[in-house]
């Protein structure tokens, strides 16, 4: 059943007594938001928010004009619709699983936009956090919808197909710029559907997604997982591979697939945060 929404002065206020909104705003999963105060500031395709945190309810304040669905529009993004509480009691009965969780028990997987957390994870690759958020700053400041307040959406895959790669040199993305290029030529020619992805078998989804120039298999589980909803995906980078070898050797357990997605964000948080499984990535 859909978590209800009140609105106060403008403010929208959705019931979300789990929601640890640092840890899931800061795991790596996006790359958009910003730290201010009691709260976050964030542009999400295209609408801006500052939103926080307080007494089990998330507060979400619109720097853009509201549209229609508006709170549905944020419920959805926050996935607070989702039995959290189940997938933590299912994870708990693996002791490294309980304790990932035990950390980090406010983690939600955010349901981003498709082709902005497409081209955010081609960029990622071999990137640092703050090198990226410079480049999808650029990006959207270039290319995509002016908002209030000097904001900026991200760009729709039409306003970048028809460019070259000399158009996204201020950018500063190197050899990435080929690959957004791609990623939208992809999305505008119906190539990649969204609901297509959605639905097909996972082996199906990951090869489509790996047709994109820039997309390996770590792009495209993130893809999946973020932008896709695919609870199942499970990416892996150093600090995730090093984790399976110490906790998982004989690879990750089947019966946690389902859930697989959240035990990856939670293990990812524990050992980046606690130092376990080695040094940096």
């Amino acid at each position: 059943m859909p978590i209800p929404a009140a609105q106060l002065d403008g403010t929208i206020v959705l019931k979300a007594p789990d929601l640890d909104l640092r840890a899931t705003l800061l795991c790596g999963q996006c790359f958009r938001w910003e730290e201010q105060g009691t709260g976050f500031f964030g542009v999400v395709s295209d609408r801006a928010a500052f939103v926080s945190c307080r007494d089990g309810n998330l507060f979400i304040d619109p720097a853009t004009p509201p549209k229609e669905g508006e709170a549905a529009f944020w419920r959805d993004y926050f996935d607070l619709d989702r039995d959290y509480e189940a997938l933590r009691r299912q994870m708990a009965s693996h002791p490294v699983l309980q304790q990932a969780c035990a950390f980090a028990p406010g983690i939600r997987i955010l349901r981003q936009p498709f082709f902005e957390t497409l081209c955010s994870f081609i960029l990622s690759a071999n990137n640092n956090i703050p090198r990226i958020k410079g480049i999808i700053e650029r990006l959207c400041a270039c290319f995509g919808p002016a908002l209030e307040d000097g904001h900026f959406g991200f760009p729709a895959p039409n306003a970048l197909v028809a460019l070259e790669k000399e158009d996204l040199a201020p950018l500063r993305c190197g050899y990435r710029a080929s690959y957004l290029l791609d990623a939208a030529r992809r999305m505008a020619a119906g190539e990649l559907d969204e609901k297509e992805l959605k639905a097909c078998p996972m082996p199906e989804a990951r090869a489509a997604l790996q047709t994109v120039l820039g997309v390996g298999p770590k792009v495209a589980e993130c893809v999946l997982l973020y932008g896709l909803g695919r609870m199942e995906a499970f990416p892996v980078d150093v600090w995730m591979r090093r984790a399976l070898l110490e906790y998982f050797p004989q690879g990750f357990p089947e019966e946690y697939r389902s859930c697989a997605g959240i035990a990856q964000q939670v293990l990812f948080h524990w050992v980046r945060q606690n130092g376990k499984s080695g040094g940096k990535a």
